[in-house]
């Protein structure tokens, strides 16, 4: 466990896992410097485990990404001060100027954010272009037709798990270390080290049935884990066939999409899921105070007076 910086008076702290040189040093890299900015503005702790929270011998092993419900009891015997935790897939860029994650969440549930629901876009008309994009510029075996748009009864029923309202991505949460810290335990210890799934053994479909079903859930805002695959096949469709030898591109897209979202993440396994490595990502001034200026406009009361024609300069 790397304290990488200390949480201030809130004992507030964003938490990922990055075990193994490929996944830390890829974060460290391309994620960490928008982390970095964000937590410092906040004064939030950023702590990152970089090596397995249980020993592989244990009888509870499983595929590392069920570790993160893990991070809670570790904290709480280590340091106790800590209250509230945000845990973060590596694979996620922050908007530095983005508001306190923890200034909207109630301490007495778990924050998550839909996959399916509240999405600033029609979410079947999204995956039906990721479906068709891929199949026409990645790799003509895609299918059009395929568990992408399973329905959320389909999903739990598939993992032999009765329905629940919704379906989260897990590569954010949000919780209290003192009311959540038991149950997200028990989660990781309940399931067989065998355990199969819709992801090959990951924890997404019942770390949401456990969370669902027992405890209080805040459906937080999208923007808090807008998801790249959908920004990108609903707003930057062209990137499907210039971007992967256009790394400009696909830097201003990002930052374009970082600019009305808050974290930006960059699950699954296709290219796009990739992007987040390009590097570049807010690393001018320029950029860094556009978001700035523009977080600090968004404070300014607007009283919509006219103020006459105006008409831009001519050169």
């Amino acid at each position: 466990m790397k304290t990488i910086i200390r949480s201030g008076k809130s004992n507030n702290v964003v938490v990922t896992i990055a075990i193994g040189d490929e996944y830390y040093q890829a974060w460290e890299k391309y994620a960490f410097p928008t982390w970095e900015k964000y937590c410092t503005h906040h004064e939030l702790g950023l702590i990152v485990f970089d090596s397995n929270l249980i020993p592989k011998t244990d009888k509870s092993w499983k595929k590392p990404t069920w570790q993160k419900m893990l991070i809670g009891n570790a904290l709480k015997a280590n340091l106790p001060s800590i209250k509230n935790v945000c845990y973060l897939d590596t694979d996620i860029l922050i908007n530095p100027s983005a508001p306190n994650v923890f200034d909207s969440y109630d301490q007495n549930t778990i924050g998550v954010v839909s996959l399916r629901k509240n999405l600033p876009y029609p979410y079947e008309n999204t995956l039906r272009r990721l479906a068709f994009l891929r199949n026409r510029y990645y790799d003509t075996n895609y299918p059009l037709d395929s568990a992408l748009f399973i329905s959320v009864e389909k999903l739990y029923k598939l993992h032999d798990l009765p329905a629940q309202e919704d379906e989260a991505c897990s590569g954010f949460f949000i919780f209290n270390i003192q009311s959540h810290f038991e149950l997200l335990k028990s989660t990781f210890q309940k399931y067989d080290k065998n355990i199969k799934s819709i992801t090959g053994g990951g924890e997404q479909t019942h770390l949401n049935y456990e969370i669902q079903k027992n405890c209080k859930v805040s459906w937080m805002d999208y923007r808090f884990q807008a998801i790249w695959i959908f920004e990108m096949a609903w707003k930057y469709p062209f990137l499907y066939d210039y971007g992967r030898n256009n790394s400009k591109l696909v830097n201003e897209c990002i930052e374009a999409s970082l600019f009305t979202n808050y974290f930006l993440h960059f699950a699954g396994s296709w290219y796009e899921s990739d992007m987040w490595k390009i590097g570049g990502i807010l690393e001018s001034a320029d950029a860094r105070k556009r978001f700035d200026d523009f977080a600090g406009y968004l404070k300014i009361p607007v009283t919509g007076n006219p103020k006459g024609q105006i008409r831009p300069k001519t050169s």
